[in-house]
């Protein structure tokens, strides 16, 4: 019997050098997370500031910050012990965020997450915060900021309102040719669509149905809507129907060759003969890519539903590739050609955890 998969809880890495306001951008997140759960890893606790107030702490400890969120300050070598401890059922978390600062270099963190054999994590990007008025001068004093430029997934140009026009435009053209395929969008004062980054939690916990007013309330109505209602338009989202199954080849050649600036892809993958058991929930940051396969529901209409997310896409050339995606009539049944199709989806499914990791997540939840 294949044992109930694992609920795996996004891990985003927020990099930036000192003064690009990453911190600023954390706590724009922390206070705009529309019922999400956030986990929060620092170096730095007295910097982050949610429901005004300050959390203070001393590495290896863990604060609750009265909003479901957790904030916990580690050293590198801690860093699997914290995200053990931030994945464990009872923290009921969405979301995990590490800032980098102090850490480790962007590269390392990746490579940690990557090579991580906690099941209970899933990549969810590199976000680099560049400060707009100040690149030029932190390039020549940290030259390693094109090495941490490359490895981007996402780029934040912050405090784009202290450049003109002109110095804005060369200086986005200056990132995107050093970040290559990355996503690459402006803001001010780090506000930008927390969808970005992550979904909204699809459950309101039970104390959210009902509950009192709180600061994150509080300080959406004093800060007003006059930012909250343009803040996707540092972005493109394109979404995607389809009733025919989609040839496996073809969908993996697409998203091989999938185009600079598209950050995320997510959504359902219906393959038709390749699998008529499973439909494949697809979830894609910068280059990382993941296939998890869900057992169809009983009358469940068979759809290909996906939503790609981006800066300077072209949403119609998206539209077109997808719908060239689509299979071509054939059998019920998979013949070898499909089969064969279909490894190139399998070997981006992550293994199922042993059954002895789902025995102890069930005890802890007990």
């Amino acid at each position: 019997m294949t044992p109930p998969r694992t609920q795996q809880i996004p891990v985003v890495v927020l990099t930036g050098f000192l003064g690009s306001g990453k911190t600023t951008l954390l706590n724009h997140l922390l206070r705009n997370r529309a019922g999400t759960r956030i986990g929060v890893i620092v170096n730095d606790f007295g910097s982050i500031e949610i429901d005004a107030m300050t959390v203070a702490g001393q590495v290896g400890s863990t604060v609750s910050l009265g909003n479901g969120c957790l904030c916990c300050a580690v050293d590198a070598s801690e860093l699997d012990t914290f995200l053990e401890t931030l994945t464990r059922p009872s923290a009921r978390l969405d979301l995990i965020v590490i800032e980098a600062s102090g850490l480790a270099e962007p590269q390392e963190l990746l490579r940690m997450l990557l090579a991580s054999e906690n099941p209970h994590i899933l990549y969810g990007g590199l976000v680099e915060v560049v400060d707009a008025a100040e690149f030029d001068g932190v390039r020549e004093r940290h030259p390693e900021i094109d090495r941490h430029l490359a490895v981007a997934d996402l780029v934040v140009l912050n405090k784009t309102d202290r450049v003109g026009e002109a110095e804005r435009e060369r200086l986005r053209a200056a990132v995107a040719e050093l970040s290559g395929p990355a996503a690459v969008i402006s803001a001010v004062q780090g506000r930008i669509d927390p969808e970005l980054l992550f979904d909204p939690a699809l459950r309101p916990d039970g104390e959210e149905k009902a509950r009192q007013l709180t600061f994150e309330d509080l300080l959406r109505e004093e800060a007003g809507d006059d930012h909250a209602g343009h803040l996707h338009a540092a972005y493109e989202s394109v979404d995607f129907t389809s009733d025919v199954p989609l040839d496996p080849r073809r969908f993996i050649a697409f998203l091989d060759s999938r185009p600079e600036g598209l950050y995320r892809i997510k959504g359902f993958a219906d393959f038709g003969a390749g699998d008529r058991d499973n439909r494949y929930a697809l979830h894609a940051v910068g280059r990382f890519l993941r296939f998890v396969p869900q057992p169809w529901a009983r009358g469940e209409q068979r759809l290909t539903q996906l939503v790609l997310i981006g800066a300077g896409i072209d949403a119609e050339a998206l539209r077109a590739g997808l719908t060239a995606c689509r299979a071509e009539p054939g059998p019920e049944t998979p013949d070898t050609e499909t089969e064969r199709a279909m490894w190139g989806v399998l070997r981006y499914v992550q293994q199922e955890p042993e059954p002895e990791d789902v025995r102890q997540e069930a005890a802890a939840e007990a």
